[in-house]
Order: structure tokens, then C-alpha cells, then sequence
């Protein structure tokens, strides 16, 4: 097809004709909101690198969910910010813990809304790293029954689907195991299987107040450098038994969207990290972008790279542009 028999710009001339061909659409299907749970009550706590987004006691935790959920956005991510922390996370699989109140609260005040948790241990340790330390290593066999209990505790709190995001090796499987032998088969798995080392987390690490205290993470999350990696690291979790695959971060790595799309037939899903979030606002706030459209852009990207799932502090904006479309 050569020009001047074939005109490309013939389908672009009108908003009705670029609608009809458009072959990548956002809906607010395919959003998931992130949120931060702290103890207190009436706390909102701003994240200075996040604009916009909050450490939140329950009852204000819950007045965000609505908000999301009025919007159609149909799931949350829910971190934990425990009051207390030691080397054994004991804060992360108390029945009283922060998550576990939090997910009963809005399993009890939105039924509808799909609760999904963060297990991890670094919000709870006190060194800061996804796993038990001895000395300077972090004990992978050790942490894996810490983690699986984390991920029981939420379960019986009431959570609709665990997202184990430690990268510690075989903790799909132990996580699965333990659900199955509690009776909770029917809890779902969403792993995060390809999690980068990557700088981006920073904004993240200030709201979760869980930066490592000593070195970082380069021992258990991925090499930014490798794709092969990311297929056998997805190709692991998904025998060990997850029911969604995660890449995270989403931009700098829509890459590996892509070839994981190609590679699996299971949901995929993908998380535009707290530095992309920051780094957009930070720009917007200068007056160099236009932030609601470079916010669209980039879902779009992600969602085009083959993500069926976008897991984005700009969930409720997003959803609320969408409205106005």
C-alpha cells in the first residue's frame, strides 16, 4: 500500500473515525489502586514524594476505596504500615495487624470491591529487607513459612486474592500449599513474578517506610539488565501455581510486558510504580507536561505492551478523566 492510493490520515481526520480504529482502549476495568493502611483514626498523612496519595487510618482508608469503587475501578492493593516492627516481622501475620483489620473493615463496608494484599515482610522488619537477615544474608528458605503465614493471615481476614512481591525463590508454591491446606483454595495468587531492582520504588519506600538499613536488594529482586530472567522467573511461579503474573516496575520495562504477553496465556498484570507516578506530577507541577495526558498516555502504553491489569496510583484519576470522555 503505497501513497497516494493509500492515505493514512483519511481514518484520522475526525474523533469519530479515530474512535471507530482505535486499537488500544483504558476503561476502568483495568485499574487497581493502591493504598497505604496505618493505625489512628482520622490519620491522612500526605506522602510529600506522592502527591495525592496518603498514609490512611481505616475509617479514611475506607472513604478512598468508596471513592474508587463509585468510579467502577473494581480492586485494591492494600500495604501495611504496622505500629511495631522486629527481625521476624511478627507484625506482617498478626491476626490484629494492620492489613488484617483493614481488609476486614472494607470486606464488611464494600463486599463488592475486590481486596487484594501485599505480602511482603519489609514493612516489617526492622532491617528493612523482604526476608529473615542472618548476618548480611537474607535467608531465603527461612522467610518462605513467614511469608506463607502472611498470606494465610490474609486470607482468613477476609482478602480476596494475595500478591506475595518479596522474590524470594519457591514462595508461590509454599503460598499455595498453606491456602490449600487451610481450605482456601479458592484464593487466588497474583505474583509479583518479574520485580526489578529498580530506582523507581524511591517514592514508594518513604510510604511504606521500608527501605533496606543496610545494602538493598539486588540479591532477590531482578537484574534490570535481563529478559530471558523474567520468563523463567514467570515461567516458575506460574507452576508453582500463580493465577496472575505481575511486572513491575511497567515503563521502563514495557519490554517485558510484551514478551511476557507472548510467552503466557494466564492475566497479565503490570505496575506503574510510585517514581513514574512522581516523576509525571513533578513535571506537571512545572508546567512541562500536560499531566492528565501524559497520565492517559502512559496507561495506554501499558496497556497496549499486553497488560490486562494496570496497577497505578493514578487509578481513581484516570477513572475519573475516563468519565468525562
Amino acid at each position: 500500500m503505497l501513497f497516494p492510493e493509500y492515505r493514512p490520515r483519511r481514518l484520522r481526520q475526525n474523533d469519530a473515525f479515530r474512535r471507530m480504529i482505535r486499537e488500544t482502549t483504558i476503561s476502568a476495568d483495568d485499574l487497581i489502586l493502591p493504598l497505604f493502611a496505618i493505625s489512628g483514626n482520622g490519620v491522612q498523612n500526605p506522602i510529600p514524594s506522592m502527591p495525592g496519595h496518603y498514609q490512611l487510618s481505616i475509617d479514611n482508608l475506607i472513604k478512598t476505596a468508596e471513592t474508587a469503587y463509585k468510579l467502577g475501578i473494581p480492586a485494591v492493593m492494600l500495604f501495611g504500615i504496622p505500629d511495631k516492627k522486629d527481625p521476624l516481622a511478627t507484625s506482617a501475620y498478626a491476626k490484629d495487624g494492620i492489613v488484617q483489620k483493614s481488609v476486614k473493615s472494607l470486606k464488611n463496608k464494600l463486599p463488592e470491591l475486590a481486596v487484594i494484599t501485599d505480602v511482603c515482610l519489609c514493612q516489617y522488619t526492622d532491617h528493612g529487607h523482604c526476608g529473615i537477615v542472618d548476618g548480611q544474608t537474607i535467608d531465603n528458605d527461612a522467610t518462605l513459612d513467614l511469608l506463607a503465614r502472611t498470606a494465610l493471615s490474609h486470607a482468613k481476614a477476609g482478602s480476596d486474592m494475595v500478591a506475595p512481591s518479596d522474590m524470594m525463590d519457591g514462595r508461590v508454591a509454599e503460598i499455595r500449599d498453606i491456602l490449600d491446606e487451610n481450605g482456601m483454595s479458592n484464593t487466588p495468587i497474583m505474583s509479583y513474578a518479574a520485580k526489578y531492582c529498580s530506582a523507581f520504588y524511591g517514592p514508594f519506600r518513604q510510604a511504606a517506610d521500608s527501605a533496606p538499613k543496610f545494602g538493598d536488594r539486588r540479591t532477590y529482586q531482578m537484574d534490570p539488565a535481563n529478559a530471558l530472567e523474567a520468563v523463567r522467573e514467570v515461567t516458575m511461579d506460574i507452576e508453582e501455581g500463580a493465577d496472575i503474573i505481575m511486572i513491575k516496575p511497567a515503563l521502563p520495562y514495557l519490554d517485558i510486558i510484551c514478551r511476557i504477553r507472548d510467552e503466557i496465556d494466564l492475566p497479565l498484570a503490570a505496575y506503574n510504580v510510585s517514581g513514574e507516578y512522581s516523576m509525571i506530577k513533578a513535571a506537571e507541577k512545572m508546567g512541562w507536561i500536560d499531566g492528565k495526558k501524559v497520565m492517559m498516555e502512559t496507561l495506554t502504553a501499558i496497556k497496549r505492551a499486553g497488560a490486562d491489569m494496570i496497577l497505578t496510583y493514578f487509578a481513581i484519576e484516570a477513572a475519573q478523566e475516563l468519565r468525562t470522555r
